[in-house]
């Protein structure tokens, strides 16, 4: 396993999209094409499956070192009503574009925080997004929250309005990562949290932990697992601390680069964590994510139906996702759009009127192609080009690239089917970057992804 980590051990995407953001096309893109591709895709899918909404809710009340997500830190909190009566506006903006009511499968609140807001102001952001759109029969509404200010008040606001799904970033139980990543919060505040969503009638309680910490050892690895195991949340991700200080400003730099695990270390610490959660009951499923047998993640990758798009895995597909928000992505299967990230730019925006996007990307059809390759792999752990459809005139550089991997036992072809072996999921996005055509023809010019390992 050493000589496989030194030897995948790169620079890579984590794909919650293909064409991965650095690879878009943004000079062929332009409002005016996003928004025909965004009726386009709602004409086809939104009486079929209907379409998922994510709302970015940037606002911090301190910096976490480890973060990558776009926010922006306050203690103030009447910047709460003025950015929801954006986000509502953003979204009437989208409503104006459709001929029929949107029917919302899916919704998530991410962040940032969504918990620096109040519970009646996100009260208020959820009866407003319902006041132009229907909720879908099989809706799946979901949010984070921070374990240190999520509420007894702000769960049962939202399970009120439909939300039966919450994680908690927990990332590490040990003190000293706690500090290095300006992220203290005890146990009890987690335990706390996680029984009050249970009391209340939550159907999952998700957990993110991460490895690759500064200052983590494998202890720490092992106590943290220990106890996750005492709460048994429904969901975990575990998943490798992305290092990208050159992506993301001073807010990576609160440590030395020497106080981070090697690539050796981190791998015994994704193995031990692995380890420990198989045997209390963790199924791994797609990529870094673990469920209980019981969760719906883990019946819809069971039964084929797991979907990933820029929220992470989610349990079904919709074809068209609408994110609403500084910094949010949109997704309509035939082109990405991605919303302005100062906050100031967003609102004056929205304030005139104008759908806040900045930049983007249209799918080609050698694009399509190569993202259901990418989402089978994600999702399925396997593709297949034995239909004509999936087949593209690249394939021979794929299965090129890919050689090195079967002969390391990561994964096997066969009729024309590619599947991961169960030594190969650790390095899924190694695979996945076989496929990278985009990535092949032009390697980035500067460090833009975090290492795979």
């Amino acid at each position: 396993m050493p000589s496989l980590i030194q030897k995948y051990n790169v620079q890579g995407p984590r794909y919650t999209s293909y064409p991965t953001v650095p690879y878009w096309d943004i000079n062929s893109f332009s409002g005016k094409a996003w928004k025909q591709t965004l009726q386009k895709s709602f004409e086809e899918s939104n009486d079929i499956e209907g379409i998922s909404l994510y709302i970015h809710l940037p606002y911090c009340e301190s910096m976490c070192t480890f973060c990558g997500c776009h926010k922006r830190i306050s203690k103030r909190h009447e910047v709460e009503m003025p950015y929801i009566k954006s986000v509502l506006k953003e979204w009437r903006l989208y409503c104006d574009l459709f001929h029929t009511k949107p029917i919302i499968k899916e919704l998530h609140l991410g962040g940032g925080t969504p918990t620096f807001f109040s519970p009646e102001h996100l009260k208020m952001l959820i009866d407003g997004i319902f006041r132009h759109a229907e909720r879908s029969d099989k809706h799946e509404f979901s949010f984070e929250g921070h374990p240190n200010n999520t509420s007894r008040e702000h769960l049962q606001t939202l399970f009120d309005l439909g939300f039966r799904r919450v994680s908690y970033g927990v990332q590490d139980y040990s003190e000293k990562v706690q500090k290095a990543i300006h992220r203290v919060q005890p146990f009890e505040n987690v335990k706390k949290v996680t029984e009050w969503s249970r009391e209340i009638g939550y159907t999952s309680v998700g957990h993110d932990i991460i490895f690759g910490l500064p200052h983590q050892t494998i202890e720490d690895i092992r106590e943290t697992i220990d106890k996750t195991n005492q709460l048994r949340p429904d969901r975990l991700a575990f998943y490798s601390y992305a290092h990208v200080p050159w992506l993301r400003g001073n807010g990576q730099r609160g440590f030395k680069d020497e106080d981070l695990p090697g690539a050796e270390e981190k791998r015994q610490q994704y193995e031990l964590g692995k380890e420990l959660l198989t045997k209390v009951g963790y199924y791994e499923i797609g990529m870094d994510h673990f469920a209980l047998k019981s969760d719906s993640l883990y019946k819809a990758f069971e039964t084929g139906t797991m979907h990933r798009n820029f929220m992470g895995y989610t349990n079904s597909k919709t074809q068209l996702m609408i994110g609403l928000g500084a910094s949010s992505i949109s997704d309509s299967w035939y082109s990405f759009a991605q919303n302005v990230k100062s906050l100031e730019e967003y609102q004056h925006l929205v304030d005139h009127n104008i759908i806040p996007i900045y930049r983007g990307h249209l799918l080609s059809e050698e694009d399509l192609i190569i993202r259901r390759h990418i989402l089978n792999l994600m999702c399925r752990m396997e593709t297949s080009w034995e239909d004509e459809s999936l087949q593209f005139n690249d394939l021979e550089l794929v299965l090129d690239h890919l050689y090195e991997m079967e002969l390391d036992g990561l994964v096997y072809t066969k009729n024309n089917k590619l599947s991961v072996t169960e030594a190969g999921r650790p390095f899924v996005r190694n695979v996945c970057m076989a496929f990278d055509l985009l990535m092949h023809r032009k390697a980035p010019e500067k460090r833009v992804f975090s290492m795979t390992i």
